[in-house]
């Protein structure tokens, strides 16, 4: 996976959210699916950070992994 190609699955989960932000209809139905939206950018940004940290030092970054959604939500805990 390219940075562009997480990038612009970045951006369609970010209009995802939106949309379902601003959908008055059915606030509670569309919190959990947030939720998940979430944690699935916060694993995107990882891993983005990840390959460029691999990519400024010399390495690989496609060795860059995506990481579980417990790992990432953690990193602040």
């Amino acid at each position: 996976m390219s940075d562009k190609t997480i990038l612009q699955h970045i951006t369609e989960l970010v209009d995802e959210e939106n949309r379902l932000r601003a959908e008055a209809s059915a606030p509670e139905q569309n919190t959990e699916r947030i939720q998940h939206i979430e944690e699935e950018l916060d694993q995107c940004w990882d891993l983005l950070r990840q390959r460029r940290a691999r990519r400024e030092f010399g390495d690989d970054p496609d060795k860059a992994t995506l990481r579980d959604v417990g790992t990432v939500e953690r990193y602040l805990n």
